[in-house]
């Protein structure tokens, strides 16, 4: 049995104050703590407390890591009380900061698992040391390539990894016990890394090719069999492996790609909000995304996809899909086009125009989209001219400049509002205000995955599903974008993040149901709301 220090060591056993007089008895915990007991309302209180003199929000993060990393129970219960507050601090847009400056700060490793390409021999042995005897059934793991808006951080990057996975808690109830993050060290580009002696990862450029690929194929095939019942999240791979990875192991294992899935999910769900509002039908639309990587193209093929579900050949469908990255709108006799980009690549021939289609207004001005969709991270690209262009051809056009952090949007809502006379359904990628303009407040959806994946998660691993299915993506876009209130001038196009959790019950709901109903289930349910309930937990001691 453990005991005294190694219990208040361990943030998965700790309470802190919180322990009882027979728990400290019991457990030799007798004058290691001050004497008065506190409850989890008190402990709360008193770390909110703390939390408020904090300033800047790089520090109010630290701090909240500190409770994390020493007790995780209160830092969820904390967590549920703050939801609106704390997400942006913990995850989505000061996260970044946290990443770029990983190895200045002396942090915790968070119970992650660090695997290098240079010793796969040692990564059964590394994975079972970060378990410690835990049944894990969901690992976040990421190659750090690809980092939100700011790219490639190496070893950094498992600080995206941990964050995911505190959302994936904090927003669906995922116990913190059963997870685990986990960074693939490759190496890294960014020459400021490899010259910082502080850099804590491999100091090498990355490793690509078999190599890589071999690295990658082995952790998968560890990771199933140390984990039978594992859930396998990938995040932030760069555009060139992204797809590949998933491709390869989507209908072997249940697998999940935030950035090609989830933000296709979250962005279908807003646009079937913001339809929701107009009463059109998305096969009516012509959908324009701006930004071609990994997010852009998972992102148009989930709504092509929908499309086609919903009634459009793919040959039909495929005429409704605009990609425009750097060099302008993407024709088919370009030679550097990646595999996702491919399909929807146009004709030079539709257009009499076409060599002069280089840039993101002339495209607009030749296509006439009624989805504008941005993952860029080129700022202020939206501009006035585009969007009164879309507004003078569509009665309310669909505009998400979806790029964070903050500094990379492509547009803010509010210029979207007033640029469109208050026409426009819009989200953001990041967290927006409501805007004021001529009497209506306008509620802006943020196009935040944690509406979507940490619900997905749980509704797979409640349903003990073997795959993640296209069903089943489509089945947690439609319950939440059914959630729009149209009936309220200025609605948004997608629920609050404040009601995070009951979002998350409903999406989880019907993915595991049509998870059963594909029969996807390893073990015998029959009742998905008690599946999760069973699995579900809650941050009390």
């Amino acid at each position: 049995m453990k005991k005294s220090y190694e219990i208040l060591n361990n943030p998965f056993l700790n309470k802190g104050t919180a322990f009882t007089k027979e728990e400290r008895k019991q457990f030799g915990l007798m004058g290691l703590l001050p004497p008065y007991v506190q409850t989890i309302e008190e402990q709360a209180e008193q770390a909110y407390g703390q939390f408020q003199k904090k300033s800047p929000l790089i520090e109010k993060r630290h701090f909240l890591m500190e409770i994390f990393n020493t007790n995780r129970t209160l830092f969820y219960y904390l967590f549920s009380q703050h939801v609106v507050e704390f997400m942006p601090i913990v995850y989505d847009p000061v996260i970044a900061e946290s990443i770029e400056n990983y190895s200045e700060l002396f942090v915790n490793p968070q119970n992650a698992a660090f695997l290098s390409i240079n010793e796969p021999e040692s990564m059964e042995e590394t994975l079972k040391n970060a378990a410690d005897g835990r049944e894990i059934q969901l690992i976040v793991v990421t190659d750090a390539e690809g980092i939100l808006g700011i790219g490639d951080w190496g070893t950094n990057g498992v600080d995206i990894s941990v964050g995911k996975l505190m959302v994936y808690t904090a927003a669906a109830g995922i116990n913190p016990k059963s997870v685990l993050p986990v960074v693939l060290d490759v190496g890294t580009n960014r020459e400021s890394l490899l010259n910082d002696p502080l850099y804590l990862g491999n100091r090498h450029n990355r490793i690509r090719g078999d190599k890589y690929y071999d690295f990658v194929d082995k952790f998968v095939q560890t990771v199933e069999k140390l984990f039978p019942k594992l859930y396998l999240h990938w995040e932030d791979f760069g555009r060139s492996n992204a797809a590949n990875i998933l491709n390869k192991y989507k209908e072997k294992i249940a697998t999940f790609n935030d950035d090609i899935q989830g933000t296709g999910i979250i962005t279908l769900a807003g646009i079937l909000g913001g339809l929701k509002i107009t009463g059109e039908k998305l096969t009516d639309q012509k959908y324009m995304c701006f930004g071609a990587g990994t997010a852009g193209a998972g992102i148009t093929r989930r709504i092509f996809d929908e499309m086609v579900q919903e009634g459009l050949s793919e040959e039909e469908a495929y005429k409704r899909f605009y990609m425009v990255d750097k060099q302008g709108l993407l024709f088919d006799d370009m030679d550097d086009l990646t595999p996702e980009q491919k399909p929807f690549a146009r004709k030079r021939s539709e257009f009499p125009n076409a060599d002069e289609l280089t840039n993101l207004t002339a495209a607009v001005k030749a296509v006439h989209p009624t989805i504008l969709v941005g993952t860029s991270t080129q700022p202020n690209t939206f501009t006035e001219t585009i969007v009164k262009e879309m507004a003078s051809y569509t009665a309310r056009p669909i505009i998400f400049p979806l790029s964070n952090p903050t500094k990379l949007a492509e547009a803010t809502a509010e210029n979207l509002i007033k640029w469109t006379d208050g026409k426009a359904l819009v989200a953001t990628g990041i967290p927006a205000d409501p805007v004021e303009y001529k009497g209506v407040t306008y509620e802006i959806g943020q196009a935040n995955n944690a509406l979507i994946y940490p619900a997905l998660g749980l509704g797979a691993i409640a349903s003990t599903a073997k795959l993640v299915t296209n069903e089943m993506i489509s089945k947690a876009a439609h319950s939440l974008g059914g959630i729009v209130d149209t009936t309220k001038p200025g609605a948004a196009t997608l629920p609050p993040v404040s009601k995070l959790t009951e979002f998350s019950q409903r999406v989880a709901e019907a993915v595991g149901q049509c998870a059963l109903d594909q029969k996807l289930n390893r073990e015998d349910i029959t009742d998905i709301k008690e599946a999760i309930e069973k699995i579900k937990w809650t941050p009390k001691y």
